[in-house]
């Protein structure tokens, strides 16, 4: 396990959970210095990413200064001590697995499960979810979140799914403390034609939506 923690003061320079799945190692070697570098600071790897572990081992030994570098798409016990044992600072999952949940608070790992409901959503939280993944926050939009948060203003969220450079402020006005964003950041077009300066200019683009 890696002795770098999660860094909350890191997250919350920009809070926003980068979601990388399907790509390549090779890619992910260019992509995470660019991403540091244009002022994100949180990202996961999905699980069900093709040598995710290898990846997420190499991003702890080589891009953690800066970087919190999580596991996502956590969905079993299996996957999470493959997780850990690559050094994941934190977990994220897409559904509820309770000793999921209770194996990362007992280990002192930020966990970030996903549920969608109310009540799935407060049991999450007290099962001592650090922040609860709103999954799949297409659907229902930035209003779903103000809605929890009226009675449950106690909630950390982190809506994922359908977020993007168009709605990410309406949602974070709404009351989200951070955002889960995959396909939209990392845009698949660029990152296949090796457009590592279009890349970063892309990722600028959230960083400066961030500061607004």
């Amino acid at each position: 396990m890696s002795k770098e923690k999660f860094s909350d003061k890191l997250f919350k320079k920009a809070p926003l959970v980068g979601i990388i799945r399907n790509v390549s190692l090779e890619d992910v070697k260019q992509i995470l210095p660019i991403y540091r570098e244009a002022g994100l600071t949180t990202v996961e790897i999905t699980m069900n990413t093709p040598d995710a572990a290898e990846m997420i081992s190499y991003a702890i030994a080589h891009e953690s200064a800066g970087l919190n570098i999580g596991a996502g798409t956590v969905c079993t016990e299996n996957d999470l001590k493959a997780a850990l044992e690559a050094g994941a600072q934190f977990i994220v999952t897409p559904v509820i697995n309770k000793k999921v949940i209770k194996s990362c608070v007992k280990k002192g790992i930020p966990i970030f499960p996903g549920a969608f409901t109310p009540t799935e959503i407060y049991n999450v939280w007290t099962l001592g979810a650090t922040m609860v993944k709103i999954y799949p926050a297409t659907s229902l939009g930035p209003e779903y979140i103000k809605d929890l948060k009226a009675p449950m203003n106690q909630l950390k969220l982190l809506p994922t799914g359908g977020v993007g450079l168009e709605n990410m402020n309406a949602f974070l006005q709404a009351g989200a403390n951070g955002l889960g964003i995959g396909g939209q950041l990392f845009d698949k077009k660029l990152i296949q034609n090796k457009d590592w300066a279009g890349l970063k200019a892309h990722f600028q683009q959230f960083v400066h939506k961030l500061s607004l």
